[in-house]
């Protein structure tokens, strides 16, 4: 009886471990991608969550100095709360791009991995392009909107308008070199590895 189960929690596990299908099943299991493009992807990745660190850091302290301001000292700073939604845009793009980038978006893994290894690799292709297109209508509004928005000023913060446009670019621009990286390790038979790994 603890044969079966531990079969099952162990590819259970490999299954949570592998960012794409075939590391679902282990005959199917590829090498991870180390060429210099994957490298800079992966230093980008990597950035960026050090980046969406601190900037959920700036949110608390952004957060507690207004709660202090008004309950404390009966005065609540006005740049506090425009700063914390500030930061929540780019905290937010920079972890969607992660996501695209170790797979942490939702996808419907087991029913590919029944398909056959060929129409697999076909249907991967697909979403990560379809997923670089989304990156790149991400960059083409971000940068209209930006243009569009640059000569207003936030009267809280007294910066243009058009940055918080900018973090829509900033997302696209990642989800579209992220993308390529994943197409380029399934036509080399490679896996993208984890930017926490």
């Amino acid at each position: 009886m603890s044969a079966p189960y531990t079969s099952a929690s162990s590819a259970a596990s490999t299954a949570a471990l592998s960012p794409v299908a075939p590391g679902v099943d282990p005959e199917h299991e590829r090498p991870p991608a180390r060429h210099f493009y994957s490298r800079l992807c992966g230093l980008l990745s990597k950035t960026s969550l050090v980046l969406a660190i601190f900037g959920l850091l700036g949110i608390i302290v952004s957060v507690q100095v207004q709660v202090i301001g008004r309950y404390v000292f009966n005065d609540t700073p006005t740049w506090a709360e425009a700063l914390a939604l500030q930061l929540v845009l780019y905290v937010t793009a920079l972890g969607v791009a992660v996501g695209v980038r170790d797979a942490g978006h939702i996808g419907l893994e087991s029913l590919v991995s029944l398909l056959p290894e060929a129409m697999r690799l076909k249907l991967e292709i697909l979403i990560h392009l379809l997923v670089a297109l989304f990156g790149g209508i991400m960059v083409q509004s971000g940068i209209l909107w930006t243009r569009l928005k640059w000569d207003e000023l936030d009267p809280m913060l007294h910066l243009p308008v058009g940055i918080d446009y900018l973090s829509l670019v900033i997302a696209g621009v990642l989800i579209v070199l992220f993308s390529i990286e994943h197409i380029l390790a399934l036509v080399r038979g490679e896996d993208v590895v984890p930017s926490w790994y």
